[in-house]
């Protein structure tokens, strides 16, 4: 059976400020995913948040990149926005770019991640959400799940995994992407990822029988608006055993807190802090930054599930290692590397400033 994974994202308004999603906003997201299941649209949906951000999980058989989906979605967003409004929370709508829907919501401002796929006799899924960082986050996860024998055993041992993997990345800034395998490729393809900023893992697939494995949202959205509007909260789908790591593998990287873009105004580097559902509410200084994982099985389209995978109390060092990080961090204040690079603060005053010092700048 086809089945299509299709996860949107949008931040339509904070409570309080950046650190929460209003539950009357998942309330009202729920009416409007229930009429599309009723409808027939969608197979199977299931609503969460990670902070700020409102998370729209669906299963259907429109294929990717569909206009009713993404239409339905869109609308969804547009309802949840005005209740945000009447509640004055903060930034409302902040990710919707756009006045009007315009066939899909790429480039329009929310995060997309989707992936058709033959449903296998067991099909279970990671979906992994983030806030107060960016689409990049997902690079270094990615590479351990499906690249790095010291996180995946079955890279070794599984017959069916021997082959490795193979990696779409996509260059943000000039619109290209490029194939790399693994492990042939590895050198080749770190020497991009580890640039996260500019180069995004956008689609993980099997070595040997092109199956896709994982898929994110590489949305940028300083680079759509042309100025800084929040974080991009990125997205990711990874399916799990079989021919593709088994779950403990896929959730394995976050069992250390690595480092970041985003946190404070989308402008500083922090740790990334696996955290259960109810945990994603990031207050200091605005973070540190978030990931949720939520588990499913698919049973003909069906989400079973989910389960709130970091809820697990051994994600507690990785915790604690985020928070000591964090403090080590924020001691660096309004400097490097704690601040972004000069290159990633375009969108902020920087510009501004340089503009008006301009003349002020002498030849040595």
């Amino acid at each position: 059976m086809k089945v299509t994974i299709s996860i949107i994202k949008a931040d339509v308004g904070g409570y309080v400020g950046h650190s929460d999603s209003h539950p009357d906003l998942l309330v009202e997201a729920e009416k409007h995913l229930s009429r599309a299941r009723t409808s027939g649209l969608l197979l199977d949906y299931h609503v969460s948040k990670c902070g700020d951000d409102l998370e729209l999980i669906m299963t259907h058989q429109r294929g990717v990149d569909s206009q009713e989906i993404h239409g339905m979605a869109w609308d969804t967003f547009v309802a949840c926005t005005k209740l945000a409004q009447k509640m004055k929370l903060y930034g409302a709508g902040q990710d919707l770019l756009s006045d009007a829907f315009s066939g899909n919501v790429k480039g329009m401002g929310p995060g997309v991640a989707e992936m058709e796929i033959e449903e296998r006799i067991s099909e279970p899924v990671i979906i992994f959400m983030a806030d107060k960082t960016s689409s990049g986050a997902w690079n270094l996860p990615l590479y351990k799940m499906f690249a790095d024998p010291f996180n995946t055993a079955g890279l070794v041992i599984a017959e069916n995994m021997h082959h490795g993997f193979s990696f779409e990345v996509l260059d943000v800034k000039e619109h290209k992407k490029i194939l790399f395998k693994a492990p042939e490729e590895i050198y080749d393809l770190l020497v991009f990822i580890g640039a996260p900023s500019r180069f995004t893992v956008k689609a993980v697939y099997h070595g040997e029988t092109g199956e896709i494995a994982a898929v994110t949202s590489t949305q940028r959205l300083s680079l759509i608006a042309g100025r800084y509007v929040g974080k991009d909260d990125p997205v990711c789908v990874v399916r799990c055993q079989g021919i593709f790591p088994a779950v403990g593998e896929v959730l394995e990287p976050f069992s250390k807190a690595i480092i970041v873009e985003g946190w404070m105004r989308g402008s500083h580097n922090g740790p990334l802090m696996p955290v259960s559902v109810a945990d994603s509410t990031p207050a200091r200084f605005d973070g540190p930054p978030r990931v949720v994982a939520l588990g499913f099985q698919l049973a003909d389209g069906k989400l079973i599930g989910p389960r709130d995978m970091f809820a697990d109390k051994s994600f507690d060092p990785a915790r604690k290692q985020a928070n000591d990080l964090a403090e080590a961090m924020r001691a660096q204040g309004p400097f490097e590397p704690h601040r972004l690079p000069l290159d990633e603060m375009e969108y902020t005053t920087m510009s501004s400033v340089m503009k008006r010092l301009a003349q002020r700048f002498e030849p040595l």
